[in-house]
C-alpha cells in the first residue's frame, strides 16, 4: 500500500513547492475540482475506513502540477453582457417581420426591451428608431407583452409554489416585447426626399446639419432589423413628432399615463399650446373649443387657466380693417366662479410665478374683469367672493323684435311660431322700440285683435289662444324691462378689447329666466358679428370669445322651434367664426346633449374625466385615448385637435393662475 502521507490543509506548504512529492497530496474542500476527496471513501462494502490499498498509484506527476495550479485548472467564466454602454431601451425585432403599410392593420413593428429597461417602459411612451441615413422614426408604445423565452410550462404546482415563496419575480424565462405605432418620420431638410434618394449615398442633403429645421412627414419606409430603440427625450423631436406648435395658448404639459414627459432641457417639461397665429391658417380660438369633464374633474379650474391666456397683454388678433386688437371675452357663468379671475390666487408662490414666466404662461388676477349682473325679478346678487366691479343690466323687450324665439317657449309648433311673429311685427310697428313686455301682454289680450285675425284667416282663434298662453309667462315678466340700464345701452362697456365680462346667473332661481338671459345676450353678440350692417360696430370690430359654461343647457338637440332657431344661429356663427374673429368656448359635463350641428364645428376638444359611456363616445376622440378617460385624475386631459397636433394626453397646471374656489 502506497504511503499517502498526511492529508494536511497547510496551504503554505503547497505554495512553497513547485513540484511537491506525491505523498504530500492535499485536498482543499473549498476547491470544486477536488470535491469528494476530502472524505475519501470506497464503494467496497468490506472497506474498513478511509485507508485503502491503492497499488500502482505512482507519482501523480502533471508537469506543472502544483496544488495552486491544480486549483485553477477549470473553465474560465465568461461575461454575458457585451462591452460598452446601452444606448436605448432595446432593439427592433424581425422575428415576426417588420412591416410599414398604408393601413394601420398592415403595419407591424415590435421591439425587444432589454431586462434593465423593463420597469421603465409604459404604454403610450414616445420612442425613436434611427435610420442609417440619420432620419428617425417617431413612434409610441401601443402594447406590451411578455413572451416565453424558452419552452417551459410555468402553469405547474412547483412553479407556483416557488413564485409564492419568493419576494421578487423571476423573469429570466421571459422576454418583454413592445408593439410600436409609427407616428411620423423626422428629418432635417427643407423638402422630404424619396427613400431611393436618401440611400443613394450622394453626400449630405441640402439643409442638413446643426442649423437645419427639424420636420416631419408620414411614415413611408421601414426601419432596419436590430435598430436601436430609444426613448424620445429631446423637446424639439417630441414637439415635431407630435406636430405641436412651439408658441400659442398654453393648455398644459405633455404626459403619458398621468406622468409628465420630461427631457434634458430647462424646463424639463414639454408645454402643449394651441396655435394662435396666422402663419398656418387662422388661430384655433376662432375655430372653437369644447371642454368636457365630469363633476370634480377640474374643468372650471382648467377653463380659467385657458381663458386667462386669451386675455394676455401681448396677445392680439388681426381684424379686417388691418388693426391688431386684443380679444374681448364674454363668459356666461351659472356657478358664479369666473368673476374671481379678477383676483390673484393667494396660494401661488414666487416659485410658481418664476416657473410660469419661464414658460410664458399668463398668470395673476386680470384687472380688466367686470361682472355684468342681470336684474331679474326680486333676486339679489351677493359677491363677497371676488373684487370685480359689478354692473347691473336688464334685457329690453325691444330685443325680441329680431328674436321672436326668445318668447316662443319650448312647445310652440311652426304654425304657432309664425302667428307669434305676426303679432310681434304688428306690435313693434305700433309701439316701436319703446314697447315693453307689459305693453305686449296688453296688446295680445285684446279680444278685438283675436277676432280680427281669425276672421281675416291669418291666425285661427285656437292658434291665437295657444300663442297667448305661452307668450304670457311670469318668467318673461321678471326678465324684461327691469329696474336697471338696458344691456343695449352698455355695449361699449360690455364688449371691450382685453376685458373679461362675466355674466353670472347663479342668483336666478327660474331656469326659464336664465335661459332667456343667456340666449338673448349670446344671440346679440352672434348677430352683430355676422351682420353686414351691424347696429353696434364695437362688437363687429373686436375679436370676441364667447364662453358658455353648462353649454348643454342652451345648445341642446331638443326638437322644438326655439331650440332649432338657437342651433341654426350658433351653427352659422361657428362656420363663420374664423372670418369674423368669433370663437366659441363651450364647457359641459354632458357633451352628448349638445347638438351635432354645433359639435361638428368644434376643432379643439379637451376631455377631462368622464364616467358616462355615452358622454365619452360623443366627444369623438381616438379609441386609444377613449379608454383612458374614465381613469384620469383631476387635471388630466386628452386633447384632440387635428389641425394643431396629434391626439395627446396632457396635465394642466396644479394651481389656478387666478383665484379659484370659495373659502
Amino acid at each position: 500500500m502506497t504511503d499517502l502521507g498526511d492529508f494536511s490543509r497547510d496551504d503554505s506548504d503547497a505554495s512553497e513547492s513547485d513540484t511537491p512529492e506525491t505523498d504530500d497530496f492535499e485536498t482543499d474542500p473549498s476547491d470544486d475540482a477536488n470535491a469528494g476527496f476530502s472524505d475519501f471513501e470506497s464503494d467496497d462494502p468490506d472497506s474498513d475506513g478511509p485507508e485503502t490499498d491503492l497499488d500502482g498509484v505512482g507519482d501523480f506527476d502533471t508537469g506543472t502540477s502544483s496544488a495552486a495550479t491544480r486549483s485553477d485548472d477549470r473553465f474560465d467564466s465568461m461575461a454575458t453582457d457585451p462591452v460598452g454602454t446601452d444606448r436605448g431601451i432595446g432593439t427592433l425585432s424581425a422575428a415576426e417581420g417588420l412591416r410599414i403599410g398604408e393601413e394601420e392593420d398592415e403595419t407591424h413593428l415590435q421591439a425587444y426591451v432589454t431586462a434593465d429597461n423593463r420597469e421603465d417602459v409604459r404604454v403610450g411612451k414616445y420612442l425613436l428608431v434611427g435610420y442609417p441615413d440619420g432620419e428617425k422614426l417617431f413612434c409610441r408604445i401601443c402594447a406590451l407583452e411578455y413572451r416565453q423565452e424558452y419552452r417551459v410550462d410555468d402553469a405547474t404546482e412547483i412553479h407556483s409554489k416557488r413564485a409564492m415563496r419568493r419576494e421578487d419575480i423571476e423573469e429570466t424565462d421571459y422576454k418583454l416585447m413592445a408593439d410600436l405605432e409609427p407616428v411620423a418620420i423626422l428629418y432635417e431638410d427643407g423638402e422630404a426626399q424619396s427613400a431611393s434618394e436618401q440611400s443613394s449615398g450622394d453626400g449630405p442633403r441640402d439643409g442638413e446639419g446643426p442649423d437645419a429645421d427639424l420636420k416631419r412627414r408620414m411614415t413611408d419606409r421601414v426601419p432596419k432589423p436590430k435598430s436601436v430603440v430609444r426613448e424620445a427625450s429631446d423637446k424639439a423631436e417630441i414637439k415635431t413628432g407630435l406636430k405641436m406648435p412651439g408658441d400659442g395658448v398654453f393648455l398644459g404639459h405633455l404626459s403619458v399615463g398621468g406622468e409628465k414627459v420630461r427631457t434634458a432641457a430647462e424646463p424639463p417639461t414639454i408645454d402643449y399650446r394651441l396655435k394662435d397665429d396666422y402663419e398656418d391658417g387662422d388661430p384655433l380660438v376662432f375655430r372653437h373649443t369644447l371642454v368636457a369633464g365630469g363633476t370634480g374633474s377640474g374643468k372650471t379650474h382648467g377653463a380659467k387657466n385657458v381663458l386667462r391666456q386669451f386675455l394676455a397683454d401681448e396677445r392680439r388678433y388681426e381684424m379686417e380693417d388691418g388693426a391688431d386688437r386684443r380679444a374681448a371675452v364674454v363668459q356666461f357663468d351659472p356657478q358664479d366662479e369666473y368673476a374671481q379671475m379678477h383676483d390673484d390666487n393667494p396660494d401661488v408662490t414666487a416659485e410658481d410665478e418664476r416657473r410660469w414666466e419661464s414658460e410664458n404662461v399668463a398668470h395673476g388676477g386680470h384687472d380688466e374683469t367686470k361682472a355684468f349682473v342681470p336684474k331679474v325679478g326680486g333676486g339679489s346678487y351677493a359677491a363677497d367672493h371676488h373684487r370685480a366691479e359689478q354692473v347691473a343690466f336688464t334685457i329690453p323687450f325691444s330685443m325680441v323684435a329680431r328674436r321672436p324665439w326668445l318668447v316662443a317657449g319650448a312647445s310652440l309648433n311652426d304654425n304657432q311660431y309664425n302667428a307669434l311673429r305676426l303679432l310681434l311685427d304688428r306690435f313693434f310697428d305700433q309701439y316701436g322700440e319703446a314697447g315693453t313686455y307689459e305693453d305686449f301682454v296688453d296688446y295680445i289680450d285684446d279680444p278685438a285683435l283675436r277676432e280680427e285675425l281669425d276672421e281675416s284667416g291669418r291666425v285661427h282663434e285656437a292658434t291665437y289662444d295657444a300663442v297667448k298662453r305661452r307668450a304670457i309667462s311670469s318668467a318673461f315678466y321678471s326678465v324684461f324691462d327691469q329696474d336697471a340700464r338696458p344691456i343695449t345701452d352698455q355695449i361699449q362697456q360690455f364688449v371691450k378689447p382685453g376685458q373679461l365680462s362675466v355674466v353670472p346667473t347663479y342668483h336666478l332661481n327660474d331656469s326659464r329666466a336664465t335661459e332667456v338671459v343667456v340666449l338673448a345676450l349670446a344671440s346679440l353678440l352672434v348677430d352683430e358679428k355676422l351682420s353686414n350692417d351691424p347696429t353696434y360696430t364695437r362688437i363687429k370690430e373686436t375679436p370676441l370669445v364667447v364662453g358658455m359654461d353648462e353649454a348643454h343647457n342652451f345648445l341642446t338637440d331638443a326638437d322644438s322651434v326655439q331650440s332649432r332657431k338657437v342651433i341654426t344661429k350658433f351653427t352659422e356663427a361657428a362656420k363663420q367664426g374664423r372670418k369674423e374673429r368669433l370663437g366659441l368656448f363651450l364647457i359641459t359635463q354632458d357633451p352628448q346633449d349638445i347638438d351635432d350641428a354645433v359639435f361638428k364645428q368644434i376643432n379643439t376638444t379637451v376631455v377631462l374625466n368622464l364616467g358616462d359611456e355615452d358622454a365619452i363616445k360623443s366627444v369623438n376622440i381616438p379609441a386609444e385615448l377613449e379608454g383612458k378617460v374614465p381613469y384620469m385624475e383631476k387635471g388630466q386631459m386628452v386633447v384632440y385637435s387635428p389641425d394643431n397636433s396629434e391626439p395627446v394626453e396632457i396635465i394642466g397646471l396644479s394651481k389656478c393662475v387666478t383665484k379659484h374656489g370659495r373659502d
